[in-house]
């Protein structure tokens, strides 16, 4: 069974920055696309980012375009999350997602993920 566990959020101040980790064991990491999803309290869950197996192709939500960046070390079973210029309205619980089918694409729907982490918290103050 594949377990995903995020780490790294907390408060961070608007124009901030923090990052992201989420470790994987339990399956074949490197066959993985992954993707990083959010929600706020009341709303749906959002896709943030997604990045395939190899790392060689990554896509972003518009919100979020030129201020975060997802990456991947498989030789450390780790996706993470690079965000900087945070705003208030990246105030969500952040969850990483891992998809295993061993596609070469990436995946920027909830139902397309087979593996969820527990989210972690991330605010952003004024």
């Amino acid at each position: 069974q594949v377990q995903l566990v995020e780490s790294g959020g907390g408060l961070g101040k608007a124009g901030g920055s923090l990052r992201l980790s989420c470790a994987a064991s339990g399956g074949t990491f490197s066959s993985f696309a992954m993707g990083w999803f959010r929600q706020a309290p009341g709303k749906e869950r959002d896709f943030v980012a997604a990045i395939n197996w190899s790392g060689g192709s990554t896509y972003y939500a518009d919100s979020v375009k030129g201020r975060f960046t997802i990456s991947r070390d498989n030789a450390k079973n780790t996706v993470y999350l690079q965000m900087n210029s945070l705003e208030p309205e990246d105030t969500a619980v952040y969850y990483c997602a891992a998809e295993g089918t061993g596609s070469s694409s990436y995946y920027t729907r909830v139902y397309e993920y087979d593996y969820w982490g527990q989210g972690t918290q991330v605010t952003v103050s004024s």
